[in-house]
């Protein structure tokens, strides 16, 4: 059995999150302690709430946090974690991991927050196996903006703003929509990230 933490830094929205790795027969460990995250098998930062605050929480261990990662610990990023793996945000002071060079940036858009179901292109990556036209759940008024492309696996577009849907480094994704929300694919799109997690 592996153990995956799930880290609270103070967001919502943890239980599903949890119920839907639990389903992998691994022990899902939910944790405020950011020291804890160096030493598990597999990271889950989740998506609800403000950067910020966030980042504020990471602090102490962001340098050994982002060591592990570059060093294979699998990692994946939803929403407001896949933010925390850039360098900064527009959203709130603080800084990211830095995993993924570039920053955080507003939606360009009439409509903020953007909220509900939305198409997603893309998705070469194993993360999207067996996932025909996904559609999935967004809840979001920020998106990464990477300073290279090559970590973008996926896009999505919000009115005329077409943004990074999905982001790989190494072995950590981060994803802007919330795939425990999100039905089949999103389950999918998660018993991927575990089969890729334990490979």
């Amino acid at each position: 059995m592996r153990d995956v933490l799930l880290l609270d830094y103070g967001v919502g929205n943890l239980h599903s999150i949890g119920k839907a790795l639990a389903r992998h027969g691994v022990h899902v460990r939910l944790t405020a302690e950011a020291d804890a995250a160096i030493g598990a098998d597999i990271l889950v930062l989740p998506g609800v709430g403000a950067f910020g605050a966030a980042a504020a929480k990471l602090k102490p261990i962001r340098g050994r946090m982002r060591a592990a990662l570059r060093a294979g610990l699998p990692g994946l990023g939803i929403c407001l974690g896949m933010h925390l793996l850039f360098e900064e945000s527009e959203e709130g002071e603080g800084r990211g991991l830095g995993l993924i060079p570039g920053r955080v940036r507003r939606l360009r858009a009439r409509r903020v927050p953007h909220m509900g179901w939305n198409t997603v292109a893309g998705g070469g990556d194993p993360l999207f196996d067996g996932i025909v036209h996904p559609t999935l759940y967004f809840a979001n008024g920020y998106v990464g903006a990477p300073a290279a492309a090559e970590c973008i696996i996926a896009w999505s577009q919000h009115e005329q703003d077409r943004f990074p849907a999905a982001v790989r480094q190494g072995r950590t994704w981060g994803v802007q929509f919330h795939p425990e929300k999100s039905g089949a694919d999103g389950l999918r799109l998660l018993d991927n990230f575990m089969e890729l997690a334990r490979s």
